[in-house]
């Protein structure tokens, strides 16, 4: 029987069992036995698009069942005519392929015997595995393959498919199912191989299999489409690679026959000139069978696919054609093909443009594809450069090692300004995209073997050398840790060469010594290498990429050992070298931290302890500075660990430095209290010698028990001094008040753990309660620094000596619980109204001057008393209403401070629900009270009044989820608020002064069930009657009309009004359904869910409106997301940018609690982990 289906000699267009491919619908007839709908792919089965409507399945079709796992055929079988109804529904290949029990060679022979004995049936099998692999439930019958065309095959095959289902095989996500999409791929490639000298050339196997891959490609059923690409472009890659074989074969070929024909006619063997030269026929006939195979392929299903709507098909394209190229580069590595990759950079879908950047990868990794390449990098180098910020970091990712293999393969493509777009990635947050780009530095800039003359890896001086130019020069960032980290991959090891960098510290040559800025530089990379030993995991704000293994680990105490050993000796000169230099000498006491101290003793090095016990005492002694005492008092605190064998010697030194600079601040403290003229007559270097003694103390009490000195008596009676005359200085004020604070919080941990002393605890109160005294006096300080810290050390003292402190303590610490009467809470809150509410709010405000750092600065320091304050509020030292203070600026102050408010509303809402919605009503009924005083009636016009209806809205978007939970809270919200809009006046008479407080409420009305608003419109009807009638004949009140209104159903509305609510629809009359649909069947969908497959049968039909597809065409250029525009009545709303990220915010939020996960909806959003925003030592952030 001659073959039905041929895609040899003219391409995918001809012959009439290419029917389905695009471009031959003019060729395609219907047979009479077989009339196809209008709406069939016969019709327009060359579309890119999916069809949008859902499908109407026939009434009265049975469903074929599920088959299930049938034993493994015999190896020999005698061969068949067809397949028999007990047949139908079982496809062993699908079984074998699903299970994974047997190799794919196997398998392969196996069908392959069946081919042999019957080449019909024997296709029929492998078509259906690959049908059953769609996830359709349908077959393709004998009597179809010979009497039907592909695309009638295909429409027939589109009515078995379970619809009530999205999932198809391809599509799930379990690991039987990756393995069965590996089976899958591995079985096509294997079936090409076996038959790569016999069958593919019969002119049936490989035409009817292309002919009926290209139809399913081709098909609007995404499984179909799906699978059938898939199917098809790893056929084509097994053809490519039996393509390449032949090649091959044609140049061995080749090279015999030259070598015979060159030898004399005597010596020549009789009669293998013409056989070479038959040979030579034969290859070249295989080689155009090939390439009309291939071309049928890459026309048909490739140049129709690569641009499909769904992302997946598009990825597997363009993976499969950087393989192509790969393997043979001959025939693909050509601009005719390397366009489309070119063309799929700008594709709007990540995972596309990954599998381009990856195919391009491998054909830059090596030099020889590379040169063949100039056009297309000319062409494309901007857009591959600019990726480098794409938003997508997996792809940033292999961008950047993409630009890397460019650097090592084609030298100057890259210009220096494409690599100024590269560099500033190695201070990025992600730690994969910064060592990425830091690979890419260290090979384009930092390589020491790319300097001409230089020492290659044996000397690391020329790479600190180009490092530090880059550091210093480059200006990009002023951490030296992110920069370390990002090299620490790639230069790990050159980063860890202790000595070249402590010999280049130590360096004292003019001529080939360091800058005093490079000395700067690389000290701070010493401190970032050492540090990324000592903690071995990246800095702060560069998420971690794995936890640490064992070995790991133990590569870490080794590697930190020895950075111990090398830096012990050379740490006391860097710190003589630079003893007068704060920022220099910093950061050396901070490797000092890093160290492992054990090794002084261990290593016998207790001489190079006491000189480095030497330069601590010099360093404190000599700088008054916060960074360097810090660092000095945790370096001393390092040292005086109780584990340490030799801690006897910092402790001593310890000792000392507390001996004499408790007395020193005793005589001070005593002549300044000697009088008001004798604190007054202290000029300027006595002051100074004060204030540097306490801000010792205070650095040392941070990290040492200084409490047996017994310095809070001194402290406090200078504080109290500073209280009564103000003749304190501010500079000597905010130390105390840090010595008073930690003096109490040393106390406090060194209480036992069981039978506290009463006096122990009466004598800690008395001294917490003194403190907390002074500090709310301070509060009303002149200085604004003395204020700050006298609110913060208050508030944390609350918070440490709060509610939950008997919880910790086992209820013996009850007594040591400070309670804020009302006035130290009003005293709290006015000074939170008076300095941290009252500046220019917004960060666009702030001008490009050379205060703007300062004024950075200052924002920080307010969201720090902010943060402060809503801790109290929310470990319930505070009461809840006191909330409302805060609450009533989320709006004005979103810019500034809206992430913390934004928490401090979740945390409480967490802990009381009906105390939380009255808080909220507070905050509104408090703005709207200090409107009317400021302004008086009517205010429905003021701006401000717009204000407060905005911040209710987004307060409403609180009560979105949730609607029975919430519903108590919000009848209750609607009731207070209707009482406190008709309070005043209370009886009849004119329009109540509180009453445009309902247009405010009327905002929360969206979120009210239908039954409740029934029962606020007869509250609020009862309510109007006892207190607000209205005067006969007056018209009804502008803001009571506006709630009635909000809390009206919408069927009531339209009805009295003739006319639709802004917002509502009026549903259009049904149509009557034509005679041939089933009377108990609806066009319209029974749930929100849609189903994600659909047939090709009601194309064209009507249906139902369906969410629009996130993408709407078939070429990624012209693809465009839609969007539903809601329209919005009154002036309250924002705008919708801030709208959507609010809502989306909180419904995910809430959603991410309790709401399962639904399948068939992928969030976008990637879950980041949240920073704790009420921690006072975390700076502002920076965006990267």
């Amino acid at each position: 029987m001659a073959p039905r289906r041929s895609a040899r000699a003219h391409g995918p267009s001809s012959g009439s069992g290419l029917s389905s491919t695009p471009g031959s619908a003019g060729e395609r007839s219907s047979p009479p036995s077989s009339p196809l709908t209008p709406g069939s792919p016969a019709g327009d089965s060359g579309s890119d698009f999916e069809d949008t409507l859902r499908p109407r399945r026939k009434r009265g079709r049975p469903r074929v069942p599920i088959p299930g796992p049938v034993p493994k055929r015999p190896r020999q079988r005698e061969p068949r005519e067809g397949l028999t109804s007990g047949d139908r529904g079982q496809n062993t290949l699908f079984e074998a392929v699903r299970s994974g029990k047997a190799a794919m060679e196997t398998v392969v022979d196996e069908w392959l015997e069946t081919y042999k004995q019957d080449r019909e049936t024997g296709f029929l099998e492998l078509i259906n595995f690959i049908i059953r692999s769609c996830g359709c439930r349908g077959e393709v019958t004998l009597e179809m393959f010979r009497e039907l065309q592909n695309s009638e095959i295909i429409h027939q095959l589109t009515q078995k498919f379970e619809e009530d289902s999205f999932e198809y095989p391809l599509l799930l996500t379990t690991q039987p199912w990756r393995r069965f999409r590996a089976n899958f791929c591995e079985l096509l490639v294997t079936v090409v191989g076996r038959c790569q000298y016999s069958h593919i050339y019969d002119e049936f196997l490989m035409d009817s299999l292309i002919s009926i891959l290209t139809g399913l490609a081709d098909s609007q059923v995404r499984p179909f489409r799906h699978t059938g690409t898939l199917a098809a472009m790893k056929l084509m890659s097994a053809l490519v690679d039996v393509a390449l074989g032949v090649s091959l074969q044609q140049e061995n070929n080749q090279r015999q026959y030259d070598a015979e024909r060159g030898k004399e006619p005597g010596r020549r063997a009789a009669g293998k000139l013409e056989a070479l030269l038959e040979k030579r026929r034969e290859l070249l006939e295989q080689q155009r069978e090939m390439e009309n195979m291939m071309n049928a392929i890459f026309k048909g299903v490739f140049v129709h696919r690569y641009r499909d709507v769904v992302p997946e098909i598009r990825a597997i394209c363009i993976e499969e054609l950087g393989g192509w190229m790969r393997r043979y580069t001959a025939s693909f590595l050509t601009d005719g093909y390397l366009k489309y990759i070119g063309w799929t950079l700008h594709d709007k879908q990540p995972e596309v443009r990954l599998q381009c950047v990856k195919a391009l990868q491998e054909l830059y990794n090596r030099r020889d594809t590379a040169a063949h390449m100039e056009l297309f990098t000319s062409r494309f180098k901007t857009r591959m450069v600019s990726m480098v910020l794409d938003k997508e970091t997996s792809v940033a990712v292999e961008v950047v090692k993409l630009l890397t293999l460019m650097v090592e393969t084609a030298e100057d493509v890259l210009t220096e300004d494409d690599c100024q777009s590269v560099y500033p990635l190695v201070y990025v947050s992600s730690r994969a995209l910064a060592s990425a780009a830091g690979l890419f530095l260290y090979r384009r800039l930092l390589d020491p073997r790319r300097e001409e003359g230089s020492i290659p890896d044996g000397d690391n001086k020329t790479f600190f050398h180009l490092l530090l130019t880059f550091f210093i020069e480059s200006e990009l960032h002023e951490h030296a840790a992110y920069l370390v980290d990002s090299l620490w991959d790639c230069a790990g090891a050159r980063l860890r060469d202790w000595e070249t960098i402590s010999a280049l510290l130590l360096e004292e040559s003019p001529s080939e010594g360091l800058g005093d800025r490079q000395e700067k530089a690389l000290v701070e990379i010493l401190l970032a290498s050492v540090v990324r030993v000592a903690e071995g995991k990246p800095p702060v704000g560069r998420d971690v990429a794995k936890k640490p293994s064992a070995r790991d680990r133990k590569a870490q105490v080794e590697e930190r050992a020895r950075l111990t050993h090398c830096l012990i000796p050379v740490l006391p000169q860097l710190l003589a070298k630079f003893s007068a230099d704060a920022e220099k000498v910093a950061p050396l006491l901070e490797v000092l931290r890093c160290f492992e101290p054990s090794i002084y003793c261990t290593g016998r090095l207790e001489k190079h302890l006491e000189l480095v016990l030497g330069q601590l005492r010099e360093v404190v002694e000599k700088h008054g500075g916060l960074a360097v005492l810090g660092a000095a008092s945790h370096a001393l605190h390092a040292l005086c660990d109780p584990a340490l064998a030799l801690r006897g010697r910092p402790d001593l030194l310890r000792s000392h430095l507390a001996d004499q600079l408790a007395e020193k601040f005793q005589q001070e403290v005593a002549e300044m209290l000697q009088g008001p003229a004798q604190a007054s007559s202290l000029d300027e270097e006595e002051v100074y010698s004060m204030a540097a003694t306490v801000r010792r103390i205070s650095v040392l009490f941070n990290a040492h028990d200084l409490t047996p000195w017994q310095l809070f008596e001194p402290c406090a009676r200078l504080l109290q001094y500073a209280v009564d005359t103000g003749e304190v200085p501010p500079q000597v004020l905010i130390p105390t008040i840090t010595c008073l604070y930690f003096h109490i919080l040393w106390e406090l941990s060194r209480l036992p753990s069981t039978d506290v002393p009463q006096e122990q605890l009466q004598s800690l109160k008395t001294r917490a309660t003194s403190l907390c005294s002074l500090c709310q006096s301070c509060l009303s300080d002149v200085d604004a620094g003395v204020r700050e810290k006298a609110f913060m050390v208050l508030s944390d003292l609350l918070l440490v000596l709060g509610p939950r402190l008997p919880a910790h303590g086992g209820g013996a610490l009850a007594p040591l619980v400070l309670v804020p009467d009302a006035g130290l809470q009003s005293q709290l809150a006015a000074f939170l109204m008076d300095h941290v509410f009252n500046h220019a709010c917004g960060p666009q405000e702030l001008p490009a001057t050379e205060d703007s750092e300062s004024r950075i600065e200052e924002l920080h320091q307010r969201r720090v008393l902010l943060a402060g304050f809503c801790k109290l509020i929310i470990y319930n030292v505070l009461e809840l209403s006191a909330a409302s203070d805060v609450f009533k600026h989320y709006a004005k102050f979103y810019s500034d401070y809206g992430d913390i408010i934004k928490e401090t509303l979740d945390c409480t809402r967490q802990m009381d629900r009906e105390a939380w919605a009255r808080t909220l009503l507070l905050s509104l009924q408090q703005l709207m009270t200090e409107l009317l005083l400021q302004q008086g009636p009517p205010i429905q016009a003021c701006e401000a009044f717009l204000d407060i209806r905005d911040l209710a809205r987004r307060f409403s978007l609180l009560f979105s989820l949730h609607q029975l939970r919430n519903r108590p809270v919000l009848l209750s919200l609607h009731r207070e608020g209707i009482r406190f809009a008709f309070q005043e006046p209370p009886g009849p008479g004119p329009e109540p002064l509180n009453l445009p407080f309902l247009e405010v409420l009327s905002e929360f009305s969206p979120r009210l069930l239908r039954p409740d608003k029934g029962l606020l419109l007869d509250y609020l009807e009862k309510t109007c009657q006892e207190r607000g009638r209205l005067p006969r004949g007056a018209a009804p009140w502008p803001s009571l009309v506006t709630y009635r209104r909000s809390l009206q159903l919408q069927e009531e509305e339209a009805s009295v009004s003739g006319r639709p609510l802004p917002g509502s629809a009026i549903k259009r009359p049904r149509r009557e359904a034509p005679s041939s649909e089933p009377p108990d069947s609806s066009p319209w969908p029974s749930s929100l869910s849609s189903p994600a497959l659909t047939s090709t049968m009601v194309r064209g039909g009507p249906g139902p409106p369906r969410p629009p597809p996130r993408d709407t065409g078939s070429d990624p250029s012209f693809l465009r997301s839609s969007s539903l525009s809601r329209q919005r009545s009154g002036r309250n709303q924002l705008t919708l940018m801030e709208e959507e990220e609010e809502e989306e915010a909180m419904i995910e939020e809430e959603s991410s609690e309790e709401d399962p996960p639904r399948q068939a909806m992928t969030l976008p959003v990637a879950p980041e982990r949240l920073r704790d925003l009420f921690d006072s030592t975390i700076l502002g952030i920076e965006d990267a």
